[in-house]
């Protein structure tokens, strides 16, 4: 077994039993800032699968995204709107939504993807690898820097997240039953 399975094992073994170490290090990003540079990933072996590379120009940061629904602000002056629920889920999960965080605090970088690390009682911590547009090391990297010419890219929902809200991921034997769209299938099937 190679180093990274290894990582990967103890990162699972760990969240799995709830482990002292795991606790501790929840509680402590509980009272961290929201969005925080750190200064290399928790769990290596994820980060490495998802195209993070110890060099110069990318940037690994922690968000901390509030779980469960969203509540719709109750009006205050005349009458309930027909849609008014108390609570509503959004159509993005919360892993796009901390990745779109990330890429609003450091607007001079492009989010390569994001994994989750812990969740707690009210949050969920997901690390976002960010690529920074403008080093020099980026642009003379080919593959980087084709990340980095795409600008706007985790609010296009094209990270894989983003991929998977909108309904593109690959499932099957190798074929793509997710397009055209939903929608578009079912008003297929209907009609």
């Amino acid at each position: 077994m190679n180093a990274y399975k290894h990582i990967t094992k103890a990162f699972e073994s760990e969240y799995k039993a709830r482990s002292a170490a795991m606790k501790n290090r929840l509680i402590q990003w509980r009272h961290e800032p929201t969005i925080l540079g750190i200064q290399k990933p928790t769990n290596l072996a994820r980060a490495r699968s998802l195209g993070y590379k110890a060099k110069q120009g990318i940037t690994v940061v922690r968000v901390k995204v509030a779980r469960g629904l969203s509540k719709r602000p109750k009006p205050h002056r005349g009458r309930a709107p027909s849609k008014y629920g108390r609570f509503y889920a959004f159509k993005k999960s919360l892993q796009s939504r901390a990745e779109e965080r990330a890429a609003r605090k450091f607007s001079n970088c492009e989010v390569l993807n994001s994994y989750f690390v812990g969740e707690d009682g009210t949050s969920k911590f997901f690390e976002v690898i960010l690529v920074d547009r403008a080093h020099p090391v980026i642009a003379s990297d080919p593959v980087y820097s084709r990340i980095a010419d795409q600008q706007g890219r985790v609010y296009r929902g094209l990270t894989s997240s983003g991929r998977k809200h909108r309904g593109i991921v690959k499932k099957g034997f190798g074929t793509n039953q997710n397009r055209p769209s939903y929608r578009a299938r079912h008003r297929q099937i209907k009609v």
